[in-house]
């Protein structure tokens, strides 16, 4: 059997990779857990390649309690320094620290928004943008959007959230579908919503 025709980014033959672009990749999350943590994951992938978060994605959630935002926010100094030892994550020391630091602003986020969701959903009017990308060349890094919520993440304390990672988020999230349209998860999220 054929493999199906994917965004030129995931087809080199990375089964992790094919895998996480068929069933997660542009996939609309309303879970405030799941939008955490790819928030943290997005953060954590600055500088480095997908596929290396991807290998490690397990170690994270093993390292900051599957995810759990208020036992992240309740971390002490202590437990993230021994994470700096951890092999399973990346050890760099400002975006370990960050997590608990984005942890508390999600927090403060949910309390003032009634969920995480309901925040950053608003910024694309509740509905995914739908990218209608022909190829790779035509995915943008960034965008108005993207600027807008990392200016105001930035503003309620949190870091590694610069309108690069947040349109990676997007992306993730499914706030976009950057899909490229000859890839066949392109024409699935579009007839779903």
């Amino acid at each position: 059997m054929a493999e199906p025709s994917r965004c030129a980014w995931s087809s080199h033959g990375n089964a992790l990779c094919n895998d996480y672009h068929d069933t997660e990749w542009g996939v609309p999350v309303h879970d405030d857990a799941k939008l955490f943590e790819m928030l943290i994951l997005e953060g954590a992938q600055a500088g480095l390649n997908w596929n290396t978060i991807l290998r490690k994605r397990d170690g994270y959630r093993r390292a900051f309690h599957k995810f759990n935002v208020k036992k992240v926010a309740a971390m002490k100094d202590k437990q993230l320094e021994s994470l700096l030892h951890n092999p399973d994550i990346i050890r760099n020391r400002l975006k370990v620290y960050s997590v608990r630091k984005n942890a508390k602003a999600f927090i403060a986020i949910q309390n003032e928004f009634g969920s995480f969701d309901s925040y950053v959903w608003q910024f694309v009017d509740g509905k995914p943008v739908i990218g209608n990308r022909k190829k790779i060349q035509d995915l943008q890094s960034k965008s108005d959007i993207s600027d807008a919520i990392s200016k105001d993440l930035k503003k309620r304390g949190m870091s590694f959230v610069g309108s690069t990672i947040m349109y990676a988020f997007m992306q993730a999230v499914g706030l976009v579908n950057d899909h490229t349209t000859n890839c066949f998860r392109y024409r699935q999220l579009v007839n779903k919503k």
